[in-house]
């Protein structure tokens, strides 16, 4: 990703972080706003031999190996689960090996402190083509205790020429230690109008559905897309979970599916105390809470299993069987005791998955 690239958004916060002298910057905001592209374009300005105020030029040799994902001077430790959705390349190993195990069911989501340590001994080489040695770490959440104290002392002393660049969605989350050695940046959250532009200029029909249904962050809607969720899809959500099924969403992602049942049951809450719902539109919930809706305690309750059902996406569930027990669970609560087949109502985390 290269400055040329940036949403409008982003590109006003990278001019304002490529003036900071720090070795480490912290980007965060408050969700996903293209933490991962800001950082890839500053790294890229940072490595760049003819950077026109702190903008890579795309076009000398080193930009062409950033893009390659071969610079030798740049290192970019993501999770495993993040590597392939961000279409980034597996770092190999000492050996040449690639560093993902095939043996594991389930990529990790963590940064573990093997690593970090590795990525501590690369920055301590000399540098191959003269510029800089650039660190990437995202989402710094995904270290875990051991490998974020791994990098107190890289971060608070780089050997050489090595900046750091690290990402966050909730810097809190990090530890204070962290947090110190970091010079913070803040991406601020793009109007709705300048969102909306952005979106429609890489495609996406009815953007102004998409954008609500990710809560105002435009790379998520943009994610919805790519996923092939447009806003038909979307506004079928609520009809579907009534009814209790659809040949649309039990195709889903389980996670996709699990967040946007978690969305509708937050915008039903809102609709029955007087509010205004946030992800959908409220031509689309009114059929849902009268005359014969749920009542706030079984939302309450609903709500509390969507929870729990977050935390185990990394559980093998067959997709299709997981994504009907959801949606059958979801249908109990526009059914009265006698409509309810044996076997439904009962928790998310009781139903089988396999």
């Amino acid at each position: 990703m290269s400055a040329a690239d940036l949403a409008p958004w982003l590109e006003r916060t990278r001019i304002r972080a490529s003036l900071q002298p720090a070795h480490a910057l912290l980007l965060h905001a408050a969700g996903a706003l293209g933490q991962f592209d800001l950082a890839l374009a500053l790294a890229q300005g940072w490595l760049c031999e003819s950077p026109v105020h702190g903008r890579a030029c795309g076009a000398c040799a080193a930009c062409r190996l950033f893009g390659q994902h071969s610079h030798p001077d740049l290192k970019v430790l993501l999770p495993e689960a993040l590597r392939e959705p961000l279409g980034w390349a597996v770092p190999a190993t000492d050996d040449g090996d690639e560093g993902t195990s095939k043996s594991k069911a389930k990529p990790s989501r963590e940064i573990r402190i093997d690593e970090v340590r590795a990525a501590i001994e690369w920055g301590q080489r000399t540098m191959s083509r003269g510029r800089a040695k650039v660190l990437l770490i995202h989402p710094a959440e995904a270290m875990n205790t051991s490998a974020a104290n791994a990098l107190l002392k890289t971060l608070e002393e780089p050997p050489g020429a090595l900046r750091l660049v690290l990402t966050a969605h909730d810097p809190d989350m990090l530890l204070p230690t962290v947090r110190s050695r970091c010079q913070r940046i803040h991406i601020a959250m793009p109007t709705s109008l300048e969102a909306l532009a952005w979106l429609n200029d890489q495609g996406v029909d009815e953007p102004q559905v998409l954008l609500s249904a990710s809560g105002g962050l435009p790379q998520a809607a943009f994610a919805l897309h790519a996923e092939g969720i447009d806003a038909a899809a979307w506004r079928s959500v609520p009809a579907a979970a009534r009814r209790g099924g659809s040949t649309t969403l039990v195709g889903w992602p389980v996670p996709r599916l699990v967040d946007a049942l978690h969305r509708l049951c937050h915008d039903l809450m809102a609709t029955m105390a007087g509010g205004a719902p946030t992800f959908f539109e409220p031509g689309l919930l009114a059929p849902l809470v009268q005359p014969r809706g749920p009542t706030m305690d079984a939302l309450a309750q609903l709500d509390s299993e969507l929870r729990r059902a977050s935390r185990q996406q990394d559980h093998p569930w067959h997709a299709g069987l997981r994504a009907e027990a959801l949606l059958s669970r979801v249908a109990v609560l526009w059914q009265t005791p006698r409509d309810v087949p044996v076997g439904q109502g009962r928790p998310l985390d009781t139903l089988p998955g396999r």
